[in-house]
């Protein structure tokens, strides 16, 4: 047994003082309010629960500040980042993957996120064929997670289409691509390659609207019929616009016409929303996958969090690229994000609990939804 002895901690029902935590076999097994703290107690000064951090593509950590310069003719942009990041991916191998994601999974637990939901897209060989293992790349991310001790939601990727009315694959993208029996082989994979992590959790994602058709997305949610659903919906303008052009809505507001969307849905940053599609996600009870870092990094653009939270709106956050690997920021940045483009302050704050608060309470509690953790 371990005892951790605090002198303020965040619990379920708030701020508590002289805490001692007893951890047997890597779980609390009880915990003492206005306890005196013993010779043999490891002592801290605050404590608060680890945040699940809800998206990740871990290879992307061995990128961070390699795109970092203009482009051609002094421009850069999410197209520009997304060229190098193709490039990254057709160069590492299973052993690069493990190494890359145990340090980047090592830093979350350093930075204060004690869950990852891994939207793991990496699948094949770089000729595009599959491995003797379908699932060797997931059994890379699994091992890496087990080195680093942080709990696992795998989020294996269903990628069929390079855009909007099924265009076929890009060759930069074949190491991603599947059809629905490769992908319901690759999900069969994984769940033997999570089995020996201790409260992993499988989920689906369809990459984005782009990459999989009406037809897919239904046969694909059915493949899992309870487990997480996460898709990057709305990041882009460029998208938006795509959508429109193809399927005549936008694409938070196509999505919930056509899908049962609902609370294992997790919508990855829904940047480009109007107020109609808002509310459709307020009322499903979805939770938006923020990741203000990344988002700030590729100039994405900043989703309207403070009319949603207004909704009752559920969200969470996630280190996406991985550029850089810090809870903290990511709430501060979510914050003055908000801050910024309403020219207010305390804006997720509410009457009766600090912003600080709020953020991490509100990104705690949708956190472990999206990843399948309550």
């Amino acid at each position: 047994m371990t005892e951790l002895w605090f002198e303020e901690a965040l619990l379920a029902d708030g701020w508590a003082f002289h805490v001692r935590i007893s951890v047997a076999e890597g779980r609390i097994a009880a915990i003492e309010k206005d306890a005196a703290a013993q010779s043999s107690d490891e002592r801290f000064s605050t404590g608060l629960p680890g945040l699940s951090n809800l998206h990740s593509h871990a290879f992307q950590f061995a990128m961070a500040g390699l795109a970092e310069a203009g482009g051609a003719g002094g421009e850069a942009d999410f197209w520009s980042w997304r060229g190098l990041m193709y490039a990254l991916a057709q160069k590492v191998s299973p052993d690069d993957v493990e190494a890359i994601a145990a340090m980047a999974y090592a830093e979350m637990l350093e930075a204060g996120f004690t869950r990852v939901g891994e939207f793991h897209y990496l699948h094949h060989q770089p000729s595009g064929a599959p491995y003797d293992d379908v699932a060797e790349m997931a059994t890379r991310v699994a091992a890496a997670s087990l080195e680093a001790d942080i709990a696992l939601t795998l989020l294996p990727v269903f990628y069929a289409h390079a855009d909007f009315g099924g265009a076929p694959p890009l060759d930069e993208q074949r190491r991603f691509v599947s059809d629905i029996d490769g992908y319901a082989l690759l999900l069969d994979g994984c769940l033997r390659a999570i089995a020996s992590c201790d409260g992993a959790v499988l989920g689906a994602a369809p990459h984005s609207l782009r990459a999989a058709t009406l037809e897919e997305l239904r046969a694909l949610t059915a493949l899992r019929p309870e487990a997480p659903i996460h898709i990057h919906i709305a990041e882009q303008q460029k998208e938006v616009e795509a959508c429109l052009g193809w399927l005549g809505e936008r694409p938070v507001a196509w999505l919930a016409d056509h899908m049962d969307l609902g609370p294992r849905w997790c919508l990855v940053h829904a940047t480009h929303v109007v107020e109609e599609e808002i509310a459709k996600i307020a009322a499903s009870g979805a939770v938006v996958g923020l990741c203000p870092i990344t988002e700030a990094n590729l100039g994405d653009g900043v989703f309207p969090a403070a009319a949603f939270a207004g909704l009752g709106g559920r969200f969470g956050v996630g280190s996406d690229s991985n550029v850089r690997i810090d809870a903290a920021e990511e709430l501060r940045l979510l914050e003055y994000g908000q801050r910024l483009t309403l020219e207010k302050r305390n804006v997720l704050a509410s009457r009766k609990r600090s912003t600080g608060r709020a953020l991490f309470e509100d990104a705690y509690a949708g956190g472990a939804q999206a990843l399948g953790a309550t």
